[in-house]
């Protein structure tokens, strides 16, 4: 019985190897980072200074600016992302003249890197001569700053990342649909239960674990966010400043790689906290449903 147990262990030990040395060393390592006044210029490397980079992180305005930013954009792209993705997938699931081509197009613009993605983006919000300006244009509404104008960069940025990541969401939708049987939606339509009911009282509550998963990975992708914002800002705006270009510039602009790394422990403790909060509230509506 012993024996069939280490052979159990022989077989996890290669990923458990990669777990600790890709996962856990590094946790543990940046945590060191995170108490020293270290430095990527190698000036003042191991000098120990305890808690007073999360000391001075919460006296520190931009890193509280550069949270709410991302929460903000966090709260804005989640909802769009995921009803688009529920939408599209909803259409192309049913019997349509070439569903293969409509899925290739709405999955398409997620395969595109991030700095082409900017790229046209940056030109359809153009003044003067980029495609949404000339359309309000010749609507007869003046022009707006779409990365000029802070009151409305926040919304490019959603605009742009919306078209971009839409995809990923719209796939994993496709695969839940794929699952939902034919013959509950044939028996109900013998019934009489039209198709706003059929999705309703079927579909939606079949999806229910894809929901689930599409809002924990949309949410945590979100909470990421750094590429897009930094691209189409060229990352001088504060007002759109993320928590991770903030992390990006302390280490590597300003060299304090210990302060960076007491900035992304703050960010991981409340990742892990939205996540606990997030968990026990769908676990207690799954309760409630079931």
């Amino acid at each position: 019985m012993r024996g069939r147990q280490w052979s159990g262990f022989w077989f996890v030990a290669p990923f458990l190897l990669l777990y600790l040395a890709f996962l856990v060393v590094p946790l543990l390592l940046g945590l060191k980072m995170s108490l020293t006044n270290q430095s990527i210029t190698g000036a003042g490397s191991d000098a120990w200074v305890g808690l007073d980079n999360y000391t001075e992180l919460l006296g520190d305005p931009a890193v509280w600016r550069s949270l709410w930013n991302t929460l903000v954009f966090t709260l804005l792209s989640t909802p769009p992302l995921v009803a688009i993705g529920l939408g599209l997938a909803l259409l192309t699931h049913r019997k349509l003249p070439a569903a293969w081509l409509f899925r290739l197009a709405f999955f398409a613009p997620y395969l595109l890197p991030v700095s082409v993605v900017v790229l046209i983006w940056t030109w359809l919000y153009q003044p003067g001569f980029g495609l949404i300006n000339d359309t309000l244009a010749w609507l007869g509404l003046g022009e707006v700053g779409w990365l000029s104008d802070n009151g409305v960069l926040m919304v490019s940025i959603v605009v742009t990342t919306v078209w971009w990541t839409a995809g990923f969401n719209y796939l994993l939708y496709l695969a839940g649909l794929q699952e939902v049987p034919r013959e509950l939606h044939e028996a109900a339509a013998l019934d009489g239960a039209g198709g706003w009911a059929r999705l309703r009282s079927i579909t939606l509550p079949l999806l229910r674990r894809t929901h689930v998963l599409v809002l924990v990975l949309q949410i945590l992708a979100s909470l990421k966010v750094f590429d897009q914002v930094y691209l189409l800002t060229g990352g001088t705006n504060p007002e759109v400043r993320s928590i991770v270009q903030y992390i990006y510039e302390s280490g590597f602009t300003k060299f304090r790689v210990g302060y960076a790394a007491a900035i992304s422990y703050l960010f991981f403790a409340l990742i892990v906290l939205l996540a606990v909060v997030q968990f026990r509230i769908l676990r207690a509506r799954q309760e409630r449903l079931s």
